[in-house]
């Protein structure tokens, strides 16, 4: 048995969950933090990174999820210890101006719980995915559980922010805890029973941690893919915190037009999941290896137009950066639907090993790459026009982008076309 098209977007709503709760921590406790309490930005960005950091465990998880047997309850158990770090994190932000050491320090037990959380439930919940979904449905499994995800992360930050207003810590206590509950209530209901559905029951085999994570780095397309994972996501994420502050100094940009254009970029990266969906799972258009290396190849293209009209000063911005946001969708649910596909070749019963290592390889380049495009970027400036000096940054992240192609076409190759002989036009990953 494999899942069916209502169970994958069951599941995808778990991933729903897990966007609405993480982007309460990682935008509206942040903003709090530093406007608000008056705290360094550098307190939330060591938080934020703090539940990146945690995230190197998943190798972990998915390895327990694995010998372990029943992946639903790492799934659940994770959102649990999710909501928790989420309700301390709120709590914390009324602790901090009566007592800053303490709410500080609950801040920190807070955010590593969240990581926790985040890299338990997320890394079962992509080798469950993965283990059951029928090789043809793969990309539309990715596409429709990210294209949820980030649903959850776009209504989760409208309607709580209507919530918010006038702010009190309170309210912000209140929005964190209901939301939490509600995500943990609807991760139990959306996951209860489908597990037990498709995947054949088989007794745990306990295995030292070390042995199997050696095991599964013995295989060289592993490896690679692990390398491709880290090279593509450094790069993704390279421009996160650089693209709204060349906006401002090198085209003019107000405050809400820089967030209009990011928000202009996101509409792009769906854009770009859903068409891949669509054309794979529903047209028979394009195996995933086509797709991952043509969004990474078009992405360094946009990012060459993004660097032309600002040496050019055309105001072709706007265009420029939907075109990265769309590359960057298209390659990066090309890329999921290839972690599932992959996760199930070579040694078996290690779908979840495999996912964990590849989450912890996003999770470091996620944090890597926003911190190495910051740092050239503030070194260029030292020196060179701000236009050159974001110039040459782009440059460095769309040879990322050529390299990963170049690695993803090799180490792709040889998977088994997953395109669907017949099937839904549904979005897929």
């Amino acid at each position: 048995m494999t899942l069916s098209w209502i169970q994958i977007v069951r599941l995808g709503l778990v991933q729903l969950c897990l966007g609405a709760i993480v982007v309460l921590m990682t935008s509206t406790l942040n903003r709090v933090m530093v406007v608000e309490l008056a705290l360094p930005a550098l307190v939330p960005g060591l938080l934020v990174g703090l539940h990146y950091g945690i995230q190197i465990t998943r190798p972990t998880w998915g390895f327990r999820s694995d010998t372990r047997g029943n992946r639903t309850r790492f799934v659940i158990g994770g959102m649990a210890v999710l909501a928790a770090g989420a309700v301390l994190a709120a709590l914390a932000v009324l602790a901090i101006p009566g007592a800053r050491v303490a709410g500080l320090l609950l801040s920190v037990v807070a955010y590593a719980l969240i990581g926790v959380g985040v890299g338990a439930s997320g890394t079962s919940l992509l080798a469950l995915l993965a283990t059951a979904t029928a090789p043809r449905r793969r990309a539309a499994a990715a596409t429709i559980t990210w294209l949820l995800m980030i649903l959850g992360i776009a209504v989760t930050a409208g309607v709580s922010g209507q919530f918010l207003d006038p702010y009190s810590p309170f309210r912000l206590m209140a929005v964190v805890a209901t939301v939490s509950l509600g995500a943990l209530v609807l991760t139990v209901l959306a996951s209860h029973g489908i597990e037990g559905r498709v995947v054949a029951e088989r007794e745990p085999a306990p295995m030292p941690f070390r042995q199997g994570i050696a095991e599964i780095w013995g295989e060289r397309r592993t490896r690679a893919f692990t390398l491709f994972v880290f090279l593509s996501m450094v790069a993704y994420f390279m421009q996160e915190l650089i693209l709204e502050p060349y906006a401002g100094l090198v085209f003019g940009y107000t405050p809400g037009q820089s967030t209009s254009l990011s928000g202009a970029q996101n509409g792009g990266v769906f854009v770009g999941m859903a068409l891949v969906g669509v054309l794979a799972t529903g047209f028979r258009i394009g195996s995933l290896r086509v797709w991952v290396s043509a969004g990474c190849l078009g992405s360094a293209a946009a990012l060459a137009a993004i660097i032309a009209v600002g040496q050019a000063g055309l105001q072709l911005l706007v265009p420029a950066v939907v075109a990265l946001g769309f590359f960057n969708g298209m390659f990066a649910v090309a890329a999921i639907g290839s972690m599932m596909a992959l996760a199930g070749e070579g040694r078996g019963a290690r779908e979840g090993t495999r996912m964990g290592l590849w989450g912890a390889a996003q999770a470091v380049a996620a944090g890597f790459g926003g911190l190495t495009g910051a740092v050239l970027v503030d070194l260029g400036r030292t020196v060179l026009p701000d236009a050159t000096a974001f110039g040459l940054t782009f440059a460095f992240e769309a040879g990322l982008f050529v390299i990963a192609a170049a690695i993803a076409l090799r180490v792709l190759q040889t998977i088994p076309d997953r395109r669907i002989p017949s099937g839904l036009a549904i979005p897929g990953e």
